[in-house]
């Protein structure tokens, strides 16, 4: 199997390079003619380039996450086999991908009907306006293709070196420790600069003062607090993190004893992990909003009568409920909607929450015009959990029918659990909440003075997978080469799981 994915990842390097199309004459004239609709609605992109290809490179560059070239390693090569099997089988389609870059690329498939092409097109346009301005991915790599390609070129120069399964190996305690970052970081300064002190700083001044009158204005009580907090202090910047680092690759690649070619892999999977990260931020947004924009251009000026049939099927799938998941296009288009028709009607503000009446909240329409400007404006500073905060009203809730559903074991199926809005809001944002993750944390990289490796887990109501955690504890020593332990909550019962290169081992602490 190992040797059928390394093959489909030589196919795809080779094949994505010497096959890619330019659009044809007349989608060419269709891209120009979106182009121009999407920017006289306002939105405002890099240039956009699009190239086609058939569903085999698609899958291809699919499965490397949009990117032509990326680092060899085998779950590129099983991607491609689980997307090329799916697509045999009728199970999904791949209709579009775009990549946050400047200039943006993107792909249409070829098989796709001229109608499907004018969809994608107009929905790229959304997404590429949502990169360029949405502040979450102000601070990604605009020219990440290069750096992908040069990640590429070094890993196969370590694999020349070192050796495959070296590298290989590696990379698989890398990636699963991936989401070990801080996703805020970026823009708020974590780690306080290290100043310099002088020497007078550990020492403790008096104020000058007669000899006969030293122990009443310099007490001896006072002067030993003095001393303490000196010490105190000293010990505090000694402390190795001197805070608790949610960045745990961070902290891994400044100060784990790995070899220069490890530190800078380790190192290339963060900064890919923190480009990915925005999307994953603004999944609901995003989508929502390129799903908008794709519906709006193509209803108001880009639809032809024979395509009006076509268009509505499409759209109708992409925005279709999914039974037991959300579907951030269908959440995100709804809620987009929602939101200027409510600043359009002018139903926001004292005056509309303190009306009681419910037909006068419902008829409510003072004709301000202001949905357009709304929009726009919650584009460039939110991300999901702050825009379903904003806008997942009481209205918008029980219009769209949301609830919340749980097992019935007695039944066996699904069933409605609370339709109450404030649970369903609550709910959503907690699964949006640090992507659904557990918070992890490095609290000491010196613990019990030994060198060991202390990791924190904030305990948020739901315990960790056990299997989970020790796995990763295994893998982080792989990388720490000391005993690593991880602090958490099971069952309402502070527990240690710790991993010393040999076993697994657990005990209860005071929390």
């Amino acid at each position: 199997m190992q040797a059928r994915q390394g093959a489909a990842i030589n196919k795809m390097s080779i094949t994505t390079q010497s096959r890619r199309q330019s659009l044809t004459p007349e989608l060419a004239r269709i891209n120009c003619e979106i182009e121009v609709y999407a920017r006289e609605y306002g939105l405002d992109f890099y240039e956009t380039f699009f190239e086609v290809l058939d569903f085999e490179e698609m899958n291809m560059v699919a499965a490397y996450g949009g990117f032509p070239n990326r680092y060899p390693h085998w779950k590129f090569g099983m991607e491609y086999e689980r997307l090329n099997k799916s697509y045999a089988y009728g199970l999904h389609k791949i209709y579009e991908m775009v990549i946050n870059n400047d200039p943006c690329y993107a792909y249409l498939l070829e098989c796709n009907h001229l109608v499907d092409q004018k969809i994608v097109m107009a929905h790229v346009y959304g997404h590429c306006d949502f990169f360029k301005n949405n502040i979450w991915f102000s601070k990604t790599n605009r020219k990440m293709m290069d750096t992908m390609a040069n990640h590429a070129t070094k890993v196969r120069k370590y694999i020349d070196k070192y050796g495959l399964d070296a590298v290989e190996s590696f990379i698989d305690i890398c990636l699963s420790l991936d989401d070990l970052i801080d996703h805020h970081s970026l823009f708020i300064e974590r780690k306080t600069k290290l100043k310099k002190e002088p020497a007078e700083a550990s020492i403790v001044r008096k104020i000058a003062a007669s000899d006969y009158m030293d122990d009443f204005i310099n007490p001896r009580e006072f002067i030993e607090q003095q001393k303490q907090k000196i010490e105190e202090e000293k010990q505090k910047r000694r402390r190795f993190p001197e805070n608790r680092q949610k960045d745990v690759l961070l902290f891994l690649v400044e100060s784990a004893p790995l070899e220069n070619w490890q530190r800078d892999i380790l190192w290339m999977i963060r900064e890919e992990a923190y480009y990915f990260a925005p999307q994953g931020q603004t999944k609901i947004m995003n989508e929502g909003w390129a799903t908008y924009w794709h519906a709006k251009i193509m209803t108001e000026r880009a639809l032809n009568d024979a395509e009006v049939i076509d268009f509505a099927d499409h759209h109708s799938g992409t925005v279709a409920a999914h039974p037991g998941q959300i579907n951030p296009y269908r959440l995100g288009f709804e809620l987009w909607k929602d939101i200027e028709d409510r600043w359009n009607k002018g139903k926001f503000g004292k005056d509309y929450d303190d009306c009681d009446d419910y037909v006068s909240q419902r008829e409510w329409d003072i004709g301000l015009g202001l949905g357009r400007e709304k929009i726009f404006e919650t584009r460039r500073v939110h991300n999901d959990i702050t825009f379903i905060d904003a806008f997942f009203t009481e209205e918008f809730c029980h219009e769209k029918r949301f609830f919340t559903y749980q097992f019935n074991p007695e039944r066996g199926v699904y069933e409605i659990a609370d339709r109450n809005w404030k649970s369903v809001k609550q709910k959503l944002l907690f699964s949006l909440t640090n992507f659904g993750q557990p918070f992890i944390y490095v609290t000491d990289g010196n613990y019990n003075n030994r060198g060991e490796l202390l990791m924190e887990h904030r305990h948020e109501g739901i315990d960790l997978r056990v299997d989970y955690a020790k796995d990763t504890l295994k893998n982080l020593f792989s990388i720490w080469s000391r005993p690593v332990h991880l602090q958490t909550v099971v069952e309402d019962k502070g527990r240690l799981f710790s991993y010393d290169g040999d076993k697994h081992s657990e005990r209860k602490t005071d929390g």
